[in-house]
């Protein structure tokens, strides 16, 4: 499903996971996050839709490297060329899509959360389990504008996973808050503003402390990697997520 969620714009979303698409001036195109494979075509058709070609991608930033933000990436790489950003700090998971730190054991979530195993289930039908890894990609510095579609900063926001960033498009008043703060927890199908659950979350107490940095921004618009959008501020979204906490 596409749809344009604020200035210029577009959400991919599918199986619960958004991908997003910044459009420039120049009419070229930023990928933000790589999504799940099944999503590759979706990126094909909403670029149709949308009048671009994979000739106007610029690239693809990547909030952090998790299974379900970088399932196309390697495809994309290899068929359209295109360059790809990722924090240093996550290299190892890129190179190793299922191989990364969670402060909770998995199993327990779909009994304890059942309304989680639609979303999960539907993950995995969209190639959760089939993404391969990618290696070389440039490095995202901590903080710092990038010369892509959008003009887009950079802010450190580790804790779900140790590169974790976040993206700030301070003219559009927009934050991409990737997986450092959600609207939707796919392990416990809970709603609103929050950070993961510590089923894929590395360090709970570093992802809290990391809302600071989204509080920060003061952008009006948050966009996550999972959920709907948040348009009533960064401060109450964080406010919302310091409150359900850690889980």
């Amino acid at each position: 499903m596409l749809h344009e969620v604020a200035d210029g714009i577009h959400r991919l979303t599918r199986a619960h996971v958004n991908v997003y698409l910044v459009h420039g001036d120049d009419g070229r195109v930023l990928v933000v996050d790589a999504g799940l494979p099944a999503m590759w075509a979706d990126l094909g058709h909403a670029l149709r839709t949308l009048g671009r070609t994979p000739d106007d991608v610029a690239g693809v930033v990547l909030t952090h490297a998790h299974f379900d933000h970088l399932g196309f990436l390697a495809r994309a790489r290899r068929t359209l060329g295109v360059p790809a950003w990722l924090h240093p700090g996550d290299a190892h998971i890129a190179a190793h899509p299922y191989r990364y730190a969670h402060e909770n054991a998995r199993a327990l979530y779909p009994v304890r959360h059942p309304a989680a195993v639609r979303v999960l289930g539907a993950m995995v039908a969209a190639g959760a389990l089939r993404v391969p890894g990618v290696r070389d990609l440039r490095p995202l510095p901590d903080d710092g504008e990038l010369p892509l579609p959008g003009a887009p900063r950079v802010v450190a926001t580790p804790g779900h996973t140790d590169g974790h960033c976040a993206l700030h498009l301070p003219e559009r008043d927009v934050l991409l808050t990737g997986d450092a703060l959600v609207t939707l927890d796919p392990y416990t199908a809970r709603t609103g503003p929050q950070i993961v659950a510590g089923a894929a979350t590395a360090d709970s107490a570093q992802a809290l402390r990391s809302l600071d940095a989204l509080a920060a921004t003061g952008a009006t618009t948050l966009l996550p990697g999972h959920g709907e959008p948040w348009t009533a501020g960064a401060a109450a979204a964080v406010e919302q997520a310091r409150a359900v906490g850690a889980h």
